[in-house]
């Protein structure tokens, strides 16, 4: 017997409109995941909770069970997923291989003139350093560790200095290689190669806001106006970062080139970055077997939680909720512009409450069809989407980032935040730009021959 069997047996129950009666699966998934979220119920086994309960109102116990571990498996059963642990083992060994401080040292060439450099060092960094690893909260904990001890040497206010830094490291997301980008690609069916490609241009955009906002409110928040000077030439600072940078060329020029998939390249990235650490001469083997497990438990945790992901969608789609979702969206209003507006504002709140990587899985099918339906493009949406998304996790009450970034530091949430609230408002006008002017996005992908 079902769990609705059970309520219906009640005379009042029984004679609920049909209405309620098709919300109650939408009322029991997002009711239960969001009371899970404000226990601390760690978000995979929220997600996943929440969509067992969902499948109880339909299925009796013994089958739900199994419907929901068949559905696990599954999600997971997916050669591109291949990508994610090898990209996350990349990023690890480039976060102990010495390539930060490296890509440091190059950014001060490039952000070094500008008033309050340290600042825009810091930003350049997180652009250069989350795009080679593909996370932000590594980016955030190795470019805020070593631009920290440089900030204090220069009185550089710490709160301020700390929201830059968390501010910034969500741009290496959209800037390829990029695990997110990855993921929306397995659940839309786009093309990882302009994906890739898309997110360039909104990555950088997402990193001038930041400077922008440096530059705007540095002053009040007591950023000294001083510039850097190199402790060595800049030719020898430059050739220092090329083998780091390399590793882009390689990456992008073989997936965009057709010489080999994204999930090869992640391979290739693995071994360019174990052949870069031991030439730096910062990874001895000894080092290799923390690296690996480390590695292994956040490949788990990701995994898991696209396992759980892939029961809630199922769930969803058995429900129907995308119907009654995409019916709200599309009730709102007529006008695509209030569409897109409502779309934005929705991929904001999720961005607060949960990770990126179960927010693509789970409403990447919800919005997308509804987004292509107004004529828009599934790699610009996924770009749009992505950039959306990236605001959360340095934002309260679950901005893995914004603790991360915070910790490196030694500053407290409630120094920080404030501090990072102008800086929010100048990234949210860098996504309007983005969003209202697709060719921005698009012309990368077209000019490698994308044609839609």
């Amino acid at each position: 017997m079902t769990l609705l069997d059970l309520l219906f047996t009640d005379n009042y129950l029984a004679t609920m409109p049909d209405l309620m009666y098709d919300m109650i699966p939408v009322i029991m998934l997002f009711g239960c995941l969001f009371i899970f979220l404000m226990l601390g119920v760690p978000i995979a086994f929220s997600i996943g909770f929440s969509a067992l309960m969902t499948i109880f109102i339909s299925f009796p116990i013994d089958k739900a069970a199994i419907l929901s571990t068949q559905h696990m498996l599954r999600g997971l059963d997916n050669f591109g997923l291949l990508a994610l642990p090898f990209f996350i083992f990349a990023g690890n060994l480039m976060n102990s291989g010495g390539i930060a401080k490296r890509l440091i040292n190059f950014a001060m060439v490039i952000g070094g003139k500008l008033p309050g450099s340290l600042c825009h060092v810091n930003v350049i960094a997180n652009m250069l350093f989350g795009s080679l690893s593909g996370s932000a909260t590594a980016s955030a904990a190795a470019v805020g560790g070593l631009m920290g001890p440089l900030q204090e040497e220069k009185k550089y206010p710490r709160s301020f200095s700390s929201a830059v830094n968390i501010a910034s490291c969500p741009a290496g997301v959209l800037i390829p290689p990029s695990n997110v980008l990855i993921l929306y690609a397995l659940v839309s069916t786009s093309s990882v190669q302009y994906l890739f490609l898309a997110g360039y241009v909104p990555g950088i955009i997402f990193g001038l806001a930041v400077m922008a906002g440096v530059l705007i409110f540095g002053r009040k928040f007591g950023v000294p106006r001083e510039t850097i000077k190199l402790e060595q030439s800049v030719g020898k600072t430059i050739l220092d970062a090329v083998p780091s940078l390399f590793m882009i060329v390689i990456i992008m020029g073989g997936i965009v080139g057709g010489v080999f998939t994204a999930t090869e390249a992640s391979a290739i990235a693995v071994v360019y970055s174990l052949i870069l650490g031991f030439a730096y001469r910062e990874i001895r083997v000894k080092d290799l077997s923390g690296i690996v497990s480390n590695s292994v438990v956040i490949t788990a945790i990701v995994l898991f939680m696209i396992a759980a992901s892939s029961v809630m969608s199922w769930a969803m789609a058995y429900a129907d909720i995308p119907t009654h979702i995409a019916n709200f969206v599309l009730g709102f209003s007529d006008n695509p512009i209030a569409i897109l507006i409502l779309i934005n504002v929705i991929f904001l709140i999720v961005g607060t409450f949960m990770d990126m990587s179960p927010a693509i899985l789970i409403f990447t099918p919800i919005m997308l069809p509804i987004a292509v339906l107004m004529g828009m493009d599934p790699i610009h949406f996924g770009v749009m989407m992505v950039f959306n998304l990236s605001i959360g996790i340095c934002t309260p009450p679950v901005g893995t980032a914004l603790f991360v970034g915070c910790s490196v530091s030694g500053t407290k949430l409630g120094e920080v935040v404030p501090k990072l609230l102008p800086l929010y408002a100048l990234i949210i006008v860098g996504l309007a730009i983005v969003v209202a002017f697709p060719e921005l996005t698009m012309w990368l992908p077209k000019l490698a021959g994308y044609n839609g």
